[in-house]
Parts: structure tokens; sequence; C-alpha cells
């Protein structure tokens, strides 16, 4: 029992610790293509070294992390082309679980994704006016919650966790868009709104352009 306890304790600090970098990766604090030490991650982050290496691990499975030549990590690239790429990623995976959450999803489901607009409507509302760190973070996390709440009725968890993991790598090009201000608040509440009413009335077609829309807005190509 002791042993399970350890492994408990261990498991719930990898998970700050991924967190953390989650959000600092996400924020620009630690750079696209920056070199990560064990040391100096622990110095700044705190954990063992085993706890740091596991974190970095997870992190590289979800593709914010690089395993290097010389067995040490990276954060990963922030290109034209990896945004491109995401962008394209998302749209083909959400757009392909939204069709299946229009089919299958109750009306459990339909109020999930109710609830989810309204806080994001709020969330946007707070950004737009003080858009600081915190802020962003709810923001930036009333987004996730949206996102998922669309396609939680696909029944596929693969898609919903392929879903979380092409979320997380757009973050940080999302959160840019939004401090540059490039973000047009009253287009993207028009939207959503079409988006949750598309959704409702089960108007497939006009929903998933709507949601590509979407995605394409928040994460701009030149």
């Amino acid at each position: 029992m002791i042993f399970s306890g350890k492994k408990t304790e261990d498991a719930t600090i990898v998970e700050l610790l991924a967190s953390s970098l989650r959000r600092d990766i996400a924020f620009g604090t630690l750079l696209p293509d920056q070199k990560l030490k064990i040391e100096a991650l622990r110095s700044r982050y705190g954990g063992s070294n085993h706890s740091m290496r596991e974190t970095l691990r997870i992190l590289a499975t979800e593709g914010l992390v690089e395993a290097t030549a010389q067995r040490g990590f990276r954060v990963t690239s922030a290109t034209e082309d990896d945004l491109r790429d995401i962008q394209l990623v998302r749209i083909e995976i959400e757009r392909i679980a939204l069709a299946r959450a229009i089919a299958l999803g109750d009306v459990a489901w339909e109020g999930r994704v109710i609830a989810a607009h309204h806080a994001l409507q709020k969330a946007e509302a707070a950004v737009a006016g003080a858009p600081d760190d915190l802020v962003a973070l709810e923001w930036d996390e009333a987004c996730r919650t949206f996102a998922q709440a669309l396609i939680a009725a696909c029944d596929s968890p693969r898609l919903i966790d392929l879903h979380r993991k092409f979320f997380d790598q757009s973050r940080r090009f999302r959160l840019a868009q939004m401090r540059e201000g490039k973000l047009d608040w009253e287009a993207r509440k028009a939207r959503q709104k079409s988006l949750l009413d598309a959704v409702l009335t089960r108007e497939e077609s006009t929903a998933l352009t709507l949601l590509q829309a979407d995605i394409e807005a928040e994460l701009k190509t030149h």
C-alpha cells in the first residue's frame, strides 16, 4: 500500500509539472526550439530528475516537446508550417467528431454544449477587456471546454484524445493571436452563436462550415 501511495504521489507531481510546462510553452515563457535541461527545469519548477524526465516524456507524446539527438529535450518549433499543419489536422479531426456528435448526441449533450458556450462568452468578454495572463488562461480553458463539449457525444475516445492533443499544440498560436490583438471578438461571438444554433438544430453542413471558419480565424496563417 505504501508503494501504491508513492506512485500516486509521483503521478500527482508529474501532472502538476506538466501543467506548468504546458502553460509556459503556451505563453512563450519557454520559447520554440529552446533546449530543456533537466537541472535548470528542476530549479525552476521543482520535482526530481525522474519526475521531470517523465513530465518531458508526456509532453513529447503531446507534441509540445521533442527529444534531441543528444538524448535531451527541446520545445517543439512554432513555424508557419507548424501552424498550417496543426490547423489542417484540427479541422479534419473536429469536423469528423462534430458530425458524429450531431448524429448521436442527446439532450444532456445539448445542455453541456449550451453551458460551455455561455461560459465561453463570459470569458471572451473578460479577455477582450483585460487580457492579462490569468484572464487569458481562463479564456483559453473556456475555449477548450467549448471545443470538447461540441464533440463529446462522438462516441470515439480516440477522436477525443486526438482533439485534446492538437488543441494543446494550438494553444500558443491562439494565445499569440489574442495578445497581438488579431482576434475579431464581435465576429467570433456571432460565429460561435451561429455554430451553437446549427448544432442544436442538427444542421450538420452549416455547423461544420462554421466550425472550420472558427478554427481558421483563431489559427490564422499568412
